[in-house]
């Protein structure tokens, strides 16, 4: 009885239990645990307290990770199993286990637990991937929108000074479109150059009802008292050009501008003129 208590003492059987023993030793213990009973009731004490130490430590992961876990690798949880089987515990620590089997069975508890550890682990940094990929995405989008709206401030500020320019410059004629009867509140303005053949149109003094998707508005000057077709433009609330060149004329006594079909006409449906104005030199 002294012997197997100071045998036990030696603290042997613990490191029998952890696989740390070489053969010779393992023979030792095993034959020590035959001849003393109580040699082979610590041992197994000492293997449910490290079974219980191993579960006590390990990480649970939460409701739904441990849900998409069993989803990613086609397992079902212990709370789904059938009644048969689930809550069903088989013990790890036979009487007569050689130290191959004890060594594997806590191996196994460790694998299991790195193996929720580390999906647990590239879950997480999936999530985290996705999310950078998404802020990215979304600096992208914000910059495009940044250079957008920096572009068009730029050609909005170049068409301004542009009108400055020819509202001061002498060789170029405003001419001011009043509303027709079918239409008694627009009104625009036209720039001519008469010299340079030159027609501009200032969208910052454009009050003409917007256009839908099916039709444009038409300019025409009056030449020797034919419509001569100047081209098409929209009336927009938030025109994208402040400014439009249309075609060019030589000589016109008036400009007018009626609805058309989208792309235009060849003559002008008079019926659909909005806005007319004569030239005053």
């Amino acid at each position: 009885m002294e012997e197997s208590k100071a045998y036990i003492e030696t603290g042997i059987l613990e490191l029998y239990v952890l696989g740390q023993l070489n053969a010779q030793e393992q023979l030792e213990v095993e034959d020590m645990s035959v001849k003393y009973p109580e040699i082979s009731k610590e041992i197994n004490a000492i293997e449910i307290a490290m079974e219980k130490y191993a579960v006590s430590h390990s990480i649970k992961p939460t409701a739904s990770l441990e849900k998409q876990i069993f989803d990613e690798i086609g397992a079902t949880p212990a709370e789904q199993l059938p009644a048969a089987t689930a809550g069903k515990i088989v013990p790890l620590h036979p009487d007569n286990s050689s130290s191959a089997i004890r060594t594997l069975r806590f191996a196994l508890v460790a694998c299991v637990a790195l193996l929720l550890i580390s999906v647990a682990a590239l879950y997480s940094a999936h999530n985290k991937l996705n999310l950078a990929n998404q802020q990215i995405a979304s600096l992208s989008t914000d910059k495009e929108k940044f250079a957008a709206t920096v572009s068009y401030i730029k050609d909005e500020n170049k068409d301004l000074q542009e009108i400055a320019a020819i509202s001061s410059d002498p060789t170029w004629i405003p001419v001011k479109l009043a509303g027709t009867k079918i239409s008694p509140q627009a009104n625009m303005m036209v720039y001519w150059h008469k010299k340079g053949q030159h027609v501009m149109v200032d969208n910052t003094k454009m009050a003409l009802p917007e256009n839908d998707a099916s039709h444009q508005y038409q300019l025409w000057a009056m030449v020797d008292g034919k419509p001569v077709d100047l081209g098409v433009f929209d009336a927009q609330t938030q025109p994208k050009k402040l400014l439009l060149a249309m075609k060019e004329v030589g000589n016109a006594q008036a400009f007018a501008v009626t609805l058309e079909k989208r792309g235009g006409s060849v003559n002008p449906t008079m019926e659909k003129m909005v806005a007319l104005g004569a030239v005053s030199i």
